[in-house]
């Protein structure tokens, strides 16, 4: 399931619920996973919730736990924000839409397991594979490499943005508030 709270221009909820169909599948992760599309200051207040980080971030992935034995038909729940998705793709060229895919595709490899802080370079070289694949522009790992290496950036991804242990995260996070 899609939700946009957030409007992105070029990029309907249908178009949009058949590339995370096609993103899930490539790559390989069994199970649905619901995606939000929000703004900066609900994405804040999910960060600060669920990783006690005051500020928006880009994206978040809120895995099931195994231990909930729905793993099988539900793999979890993404959150994505709109606003910085539209500030970093107008910073590098591209439609908001192909970030707001960047950033799902990114969160479906978090749900899958992946984490870029600790994995050798893994997570990079499959989301670069499945980027190809999707054809989508330069994903956020490789971007932070990039910068690393000097230059100007848009806002930067910072870290591992994968919730542990969250059951149905930010549907349920929501209702709470």
């Amino acid at each position: 399931m899609v939700i946009f709270e957030r409007h992105v221009p070029e990029l309907t909820e249908l178009a949009f619920s058949r590339f995370v169909i096609r993103a899930r599948r490539a790559a390989g992760l069994k199970g649905k996973v619901d995606v939000l599309v929000t703004s900066d200051a609900e994405m804040k207040a999910l960060n600060q919730r669920f990783r006690g980080k005051n500020t928006a971030t880009d994206v978040l992935s809120f895995p099931v736990s195994s231990e909930d034995g729905l793993r099988k038909t539900f793999a979890g729940e993404i959150a994505i924000s709109a606003d910085i998705a539209r500030r970093n793709a107008r910073a590098l060229g591209h439609e908001a839409a192909e970030e707001v895919k960047i950033l799902a595709l990114h969160g479906i490899l978090h749900l899958g397991g992946y984490d870029h802080e600790s994995d050798r370079g893994q997570m990079a070289r499959r989301e670069a594979k499945l980027r190809a694949q999707l054809r989508l522009p330069v994903g956020l790992i490789e971007r932070g490499l990039k910068n690393e290496a000097g230059g100007a950036s848009p806002e930067r991804h910072a870290g591992n943005h994968r919730v542990h242990r969250v059951t149905r995260g930010t549907e349920e996070g929501r209702r709470k508030r």
